[in-house]
């Protein structure tokens, strides 16, 4: 019930720190919720290793430093390895972020 505990952190907070709660974790992958209101910004991060954004519900912008992508309800992205980025949402969104694909 994760994706479900990630709603419910979202409609009980103030902060605009979006909920991030692991789904999954194996020997070299991770599954993460990423749970967004609105507005939320998960600040600029590089990640060292592969990863893959995947948006179950909502409207996100993935921005890096020279380029912005919308990605809409079930639409994905490869996050590049040591790049800065950042994702804001444009609607409450949950995505799904795959590490280690």
């Amino acid at each position: 019930m994760v994706i479900k505990s990630v709603l419910e952190q979202l409609a009980d907070q103030d902060s605009n720190h979006p909920s991030i709660k692991i789904l999954k974790k194996g020997k070299g992958y991770k599954l993460i919720v990423l749970g967004f209101k609105k507005g939320m910004i998960l600040k600029e991060h590089s990640t060292p290793i592969s990863a893959k954004i995947v948006v179950i519900e909502g409207k996100v912008n993935y921005k890096e430093v020279n380029s912005v992508v919308v990605l809409d309800k079930f639409e994905e992205l490869d996050i590049p390895i040591n790049v800065i980025h950042a994702v804001e949402a444009l609607e409450d969104s949950i995505c799904l972020l795959i590490q280690g694909v």
